[in-house]
């Protein structure tokens, strides 16, 4: 639209200098406009605005992450440490990770990660869609609250990290818990592998841990259905 209204401009500034005699110009208006300069500036202003604008430079990548907005990411307020900047499709990331530990998922935001990517925290290794798209919905079932009370980002390499801390409130007892953590985001070709939840900046080990992470990976996704489409997922308020 731009370039279009910028030819419009200049086709109607055009009979400025084509029309008028010079005769009855001011002599400081007087320019040296021969017959075959203004010809040829007749025949650029009446080119079609998508020829005089061919060689328009291409988006860059702020440019590129603005016209993501069709995943509505609420968290666009993206904070830095010092020194640590992100690029367009690095913020993309972190504003959907922010929004999903906010318990605010979508189908759009979910497509940002790769098929087979990963969730992991403390209790859960959520391994493909099927499992870690049930944990993300999980939290609206689980929580009555979800407020992140601060987050930073201090890396942008891979992974991207993040201190964040946020409060839980448990859905119908009301037990509420403030929980620290350390987010890793792991991230190929603009898409999500794997994201990395360490509480307090650890991650248990241990053959125990890793059975009742894994039993609860494979239990929720029995539990907590997705939305099909975008209008159930619309209904749900997301």
């Amino acid at each position: 639209m731009y370039c279009q209204l910028k030819a419009t401009r200049a086709t109607k500034r055009a009979p400025s200098f084509l029309s008028v005699s010079p005769l009855s110009r001011k002599p400081n208006q007087m320019r040296p406009f021969t017959p075959r300069y203004i010809q040829q500036t007749a025949n650029i202003l009446s080119r079609p605005a998508s020829l005089q604008f061919a060689r328009t430079q291409p988006l860059n990548q702020t440019q590129t992450a603005a016209m993501s907005s069709g995943l509505n990411i609420e968290n666009t307020n993206i904070k830095t440490a010092p020194g640590v900047s992100l690029e367009g499709d690095q913020k993309t990331l972190v504003g959907s990770v922010l929004d999903l530990f906010a318990g605010r998922p979508s189908l759009e935001k979910l497509q940002l990660w790769k098929d087979d990517g990963v969730f992991e925290d403390p209790i859960t290794i959520a391994q493909g869609r099927k499992q870690y798209e049930a944990q993300w919905y999980g939290l609206q079932s689980a929580f009555s609250e979800i407020e992140r009370l601060s987050h930073e980002v201090t890396s942008s390499g891979n992974p991207i990290s993040m201190n964040m801390k946020t409060r839980y409130v448990v859905k119908g007892i009301g037990k509420e818990q403030t929980i620290s953590s350390v987010v890793n985001i792991f991230h190929e070709g603009g898409k999500i592998t794997k994201v990395e939840d360490k509480w307090d900046g650890k991650l248990p080990d241990g053959a125990i841990a890793n059975a009742f992470r894994n039993l609860n990976s494979v239990t929720v996704p029995k539990i907590i259905s997705v939305p099909k489409n975008k209008e159930e997922d619309a209904a749900r308020g997301n």
